[in-house]
C-alpha cells in the first residue's frame, strides 16, 4: 500500500493540541514521527502513523471530534500546489475532477473520487487500507477538509452539504451540526460529500486559463521528473522516510505512484540505483547528525532505518574505515594535524 501522507496533513496539529494544554512534539513522539515534522510541510509521513497521532489527540485531548476539529481548521491550505490548480478550473466539477487526478500527490494512501450516487454526485474520500486502525479520525479529518473546498470553491452558492461516515457517531449529533452545520449520515456504505448535479456547473470567479495551464504543467512536471532531477528527490523522499522505519524500493516507489521496476530503470538512465542513493542519503544523514547532534549511536542506528545497531555499524564501518564510536575520535585527531 502507498502507505504516505504529505506532512500538511497534519498543518495546525500544534495549534490545535495547544489549546488542550498538550504537547504536540511529545505526541508526535509517542507514534514515532519526528517532532520537526511541521517544520516541512512537503516532506511525508506515514499514513498510518499520521492515524495513530490523531487518535492519540482525540483520546489525551478527551475530544471525540478531533480529527474533524482539526480538518475544519486546515480546510484547503493542505493542498500547496494543487490548490492553485483547483482555484483556476472553469467549474466546480472541473476543480473536483482534477483533485481526483492529483490527489495522490498529496496523500498515497488514499483517493478522491468523483461519481454518482443516486440523484446525487459524491466527493468520496477511499483509504486504500481499510484495516487500518483510526480511520474514523482520518476519514473526519477528510470530510471537514472538503467541506471547506467546496466552501471556497462554491463562495456565495454554498450551503453545508449532506455527508457520508462509514462509521457511528463518535460524539453527539449536535455536537456534529454545531462543527458542520449539518449532521452526517453515519454507518454509510462509503465515506463522502453529496452534491447536486447542477452544482458542478457553477463557474469558478477566480479561474484564470493561462495560470491552470502553466500550473498543471507544473503539476505534471512533479510526476515526470527528468532523469538527472530523479536521485536528488529519491534522496529528499529518503530523508522523509528512514525515521519511520526500513526503507524499501517499492516504499518509495508506491510514493512516487510509479512501479519499482520504472523507479528502477529511471534511476538506471541518470547513471545511478536505488541502493547507492539509499546509501548515500545514509552517509550525509550520519556524517551530518555525528558531527551536530548528541544523539546515541543506537538513535541514530534507528534514525537512519536499520533493524539493527550491528548493521549499522558494519555499514558506517564499510563507508568511512571506522565505526560511528570512533568517527568523532578520529575526525578530531585529523583536524589538529
Amino acid at each position: 500500500m502507498q502507505d504516505f501522507a504529505r506532512a500538511s496533513a497534519l498543518n495546525g496539529f500544534d495549534t490545535l493540541t495547544a489549546e488542550y494544554g498538550l504537547s504536540y512534539t511529545e505526541l508526535l513522539r509517542d507514534v514515532g514521527l519526528p517532532e520537526n515534522i511541521l517544520d516541512n510541510l512537503q516532506g511525508f509521513v506515514s499514513y498510518r502513523a499520521f492515524l495513530e497521532v490523531l487518535q492519540l489527540g482525540a483520546s489525551r485531548s478527551g475530544d471525540p471530534l478531533f480529527g474533524l476539529t482539526l480538518g475544519l481548521r486546515q480546510g484547503v491550505s493542505i493542498f500547496g500546489p494543487i490548490l492553485y490548480l483547483l482555484n483556476n478550473a472553469r467549474t466546480v466539477g472541473d476543480a473536483l475532477r482534477e483533485l481526483e487526478q492529483y490527489f495522490h500527490l498529496h496523500m498515497g494512501a488514499a483517493r478522491v473520487e468523483i461519481s454518482r450516487y443516486g440523484d446525487r454526485m459524491q466527493l468520496v474520500y477511499r483509504v486504500l487500507d481499510p484495516t487500518q486502525p483510526g480511520l474514523s479520525q482520518g476519514a473526519e479529518l477528510a470530510l471537514g477538509v472538503g467541506s471547506k473546498l467546496l466552501q471556497t470553491l462554491m463562495g456565495d452558492n454554498w450551503t453545508p452539504h449532506p455527508m457520508l461516515l462509514e462509521h457511528a457517531p463518535q460524539a453527539p449529533l449536535q455536537a456534529y451540526r454545531n462543527l458542520l452545520g449539518v449532521s452526517p449520515q453515519f454507518d454509510s456504505d462509503t465515506t463522502a460529500l453529496l452534491l447536486k448535479p447542477e452544482e458542478l456547473d457553477f463557474p469558478l470567479s477566480q479561474a484564470d486559463p493561462v495560470l491552470h495551464q502553466l500550473i498543471r504543467q507544473h503539476l505534471d512536471n512533479m510526476q515526470r521528473l527528468t532523469d538527472l532531477e530523479l536521485p536528488g528527490y529519491v534522496s529528499n523522499l529518503l530523508r522523509d522516510l528512514l525515521p519511520q522505519g526500513r526503507v524499501t524500493v517499492d516504499q518509495v516507489a508506491e510514493c512516487m505512484a510509479m512501479s519499482r521496476r520504472t523507479l528502477q530503470r529511471r534511476l538506471n538512465d541518470s547513471g545511478t540505483t536505488f541502493q547507492t542513493v539509499l546509501n548515500e542519503t545514509r552517509q550525509k544523514m550520519a556524517q551530518r547528525y555525528l558531527r551536530d547532534s548528541h544523539l546515541q549511536v543506537t538513535q541514530l542506528s534507528d534514525l537512519l532505518g536499520y533493524s539493527d545497531l550491528s548493521a549499522f555499524s558494519r555499514a558506517f564501518t564499510r563507508w568511512f574505515g571506522v565505526p560511528p564510536s570512533r568517527w568523532a575520535d578520529v575526525r578530531s585527531s585529523a583536524s589538529k594535524v
